[in-house]
């Protein structure tokens, strides 16, 4: 993907389907946090041409690379974050999945968040809290792919007596401000950046 002078206000230029009103507010939402996070501009414009493709970029199906969401799932005191030691993968990683043609990630990092924490009580907040291009290695029949998860703030305003389901292999709550200083940068920048809004 090139995408030197790729602007994100110009309108799609290559969808092959109606332009929904979740499609326009995720590209609203791309551009803003391109504005938050200026460092991470050209990741940007990266997640803004796979939503531009004329392959559906929120199936799994487009084995080049699609769209996931994530939720950095936060306890209500904000000091401890939930994440699944992925069955698949073998390592501790945030909550989320595929998108599965859900145009709205919010509400898809919302869903996974309760199919895989067993959770009920949950708000997520609207705006991107982080985007994460990373590589999935080939399993079985499914050749290797790269997701690009965008990610959002899930909020536990109940119970956290979770339920480990069939994705994960364990789940435990862990306190935030360790995982800033952990060698996963994934984790490690998500730790960082909660610690950055949500420490006086």
């Amino acid at each position: 993907m090139s995408g030197d002078n790729h602007d994100a206000t110009d309108p799609p230029a290559r969808k092959n389907h109606a332009v929904s009103a979740a499609y326009t507010a995720l590209r609203t939402h791309l551009a803003d946090y391109g504005r938050r996070w200026p460092d991470e501009q050209a990741l940007v414009v990266q997640f803004l041409e796979l939503l531009d493709d004329p392959a559906n970029p929120l199936v799994r199906e487009r084995l080049e690379g699609h769209f996931t969401g994530g939720a950095w799932l936060v306890s209500a005191d904000g000091r401890r974050t939930l994440l699944t030691h992925h069955r698949k993968l073998g390592r501790w990683l945030q909550l989320g999945g595929h998108a599965d043609g859900d145009e709205d990630m919010a509400r898809v990092a919302l869903k996974e968040a309760e199919e895989e924490s067993g959770l009920s009580d949950l708000s997520v907040d609207g705006s991107i809290f982080d985007l994460d291009r990373h590589w999935i290695p080939e399993r079985k029949d499914v050749p290797g792919h790269w997701h690009y998860d965008i990610r959002y703030v899930v909020r536990a305003n109940g119970s956290e007596d979770y339920v480990v389901g069939e994705e994960s292999l364990d789940l435990a709550w862990r306190e935030i401000a360790p995982i800033a200083d952990e060698a996963d940068e994934s984790l490690s920048r998500m730790a960082r950046k909660w610690l950055a809004c949500n420490t006086a």
